[in-house]
């Protein structure tokens, strides 16, 4: 099995299901409200675990009800949270409207995840145990930087999700072996909106990208190779909240167990596909026997 580390938030999503999101200034009603345990380090977590990795979590809960229900639902998943730590601030919310398109917005309030900024006496040891380290930056950055480095070091793959996007350091750039913002995080790091040029764009920062384009798949370049475009199965979207998540997570696992990068790239699509047809982020990620039966379909 593939041992993932993933440092990175873990948030309660806060989900109001409407018609269509309010523009500024309006109120709408809507027809549903959940909370959804989340956060993109905490996704990216049960969505390697449930795609068959050997997953460790390091990060931070409040010492209040949501801390209890977050960690309570990573250990149901397989996640081992022995490097979750509870701290006295409120645990991280996520404020999420999603509209009858499957489209989203969110508004994130760190919370816990505002204490994660840096490494703990064990964290490196657990890093360098890992054959893959996950990263994202609803954390702060400092942490993000210190994990890269651990991971450097001890000659662990590191996957970094640049999201929210914001300036990479080039220290953290230097210690990234895979680079997968979305399409308009990509255009973000690089001012180029074509998905092709901005991964080509990134490829002088890092060794290899992939750009997620939604319903339309993924594109992935490396150094030494041409661009390559997979697509993603056609399904009809409930809730694209977490797709991205449950994409990175089932990639990290099917790129640890050595599998070609086109069938792993078709593979973590065919999880985030499996994603998007049911509410929630964790809540909807697919387990592996669903992601084979889905890829091989």
């Amino acid at each position: 099995m593939t041992d993932i580390v993933v440092l990175g938030s873990t948030n309660m999503d806060l989900v109001a299901y409407v018609e269509k999101a309010p523009q500024r200034g309006e109120t709408v009603t809507g027809r549903e409200f959940r909370t959804i345990p989340g956060g993109k380090g905490a996704n990216q977590a049960v969505a390697a675990a449930r795609a068959g990795g050997t997953v460790s979590v390091i990060g931070a809960v409040g010492n209040d009800s949501f801390g209890t229900r977050l960690r309570s639902t990573l250990e149901h998943s397989g996640v081992n949270t022995d490097h979750l730590r509870t701290v006295e601030s409120p645990s991280g919310t996520a404020h999420i409207v999603v509209d009858d398109e499957g489209g989203n917005a969110i508004v994130v309030v760190p919370g816990a995840n505002g204490t994660v900024d840096h490494l703990v006496p064990g964290d490196e040891v657990l890093i360098a145990s890992a054959d893959a380290l996950l990263l994202q930056l609803e954390i702060p950055l400092a942490a993000v930087v210190a994990g890269a480095r651990a991971a450097r070091t001890h000659g662990v793959r590191t996957i970094l999700t640049p999201a929210p996007a914001q300036p990479l350091p080039a220290e953290l750039l230097a210690a990234t072996d895979l680079l997968v913002p979305n399409e308009h995080e990509a255009a973000a790091l690089t001012g180029r909106t074509d998905p092709r040029e901005a991964a080509l764009a990134l490829l002088d920062t890092v060794p290899a990208v992939v750009v997620t384009l939604g319903a339309a798949g993924s594109l992935y370049a490396a150094h030494g190779t041409d661009p390559v475009t997979v697509p993603a199965p056609r399904v009809t979207a409930v809730d694209s909240t977490g797709a991205g998540d449950t994409f990175v997570g089932a990639l990290a696992v099917a790129l640890g167990e050595d599998r070609p990068v086109r069938e792993a790239l078709a593979w973590a699509a065919a999880a985030a596909a499996l994603s998007v047809q049911r509410p929630g982020a964790s809540a909807s990620m697919p387990y592996r026997s669903e992601i084979e039966k889905r890829y091989t379909s």
